[in-house]
């Protein structure tokens, strides 16, 4: 079997995995409500904003810092949001998880 058809079928084994299907069903539900949909749209980007000023050694605002953690708060008083955000935090540990096991067995990031 060649590292192609090996990849397809990492890919499958991913769908058809737990976090992976739960993640999903989750995700349909949310964008189906546009209140909540937009809401984490949002705190994702401001997230995404926030955890890239970080990375690139940028001094963040503290207005910033404080925006996400409201909106996380705000979000996880809904259940279907704070469910939906927690199959998401699963599903991304997941994905991490399997990125680190073939990072390791190619030896990247051991420097």
């Amino acid at each position: 079997m060649n590292v192609y058809e090996q990849a397809h079928g990492l890919a499958q084994s991913i769908r058809e995995s737990e976090e992976y299907k739960q993640y999903q069903a989750l995700k349909v539900k949310i964008d189906q409500n546009p209140e909540i949909s937009s809401m984490i749209k949002d705190f994702e980007r401001k997230n995404m904003e926030q955890q890239t000023k970080q990375m690139m050694g940028e001094e963040m605002p503290q207005d910033m810092a404080q925006q996400v953690q409201d909106l996380y708060s705000i979000l996880m008083k809904d259940p279907s949001a704070a469910e939906y955000l927690q199959a998401e935090m699963r599903f991304s540990l997941m994905m991490s998880d399997v990125y680190k096991v073939l990072a390791e067995a190619v030896g990247l990031g051991n420097e």
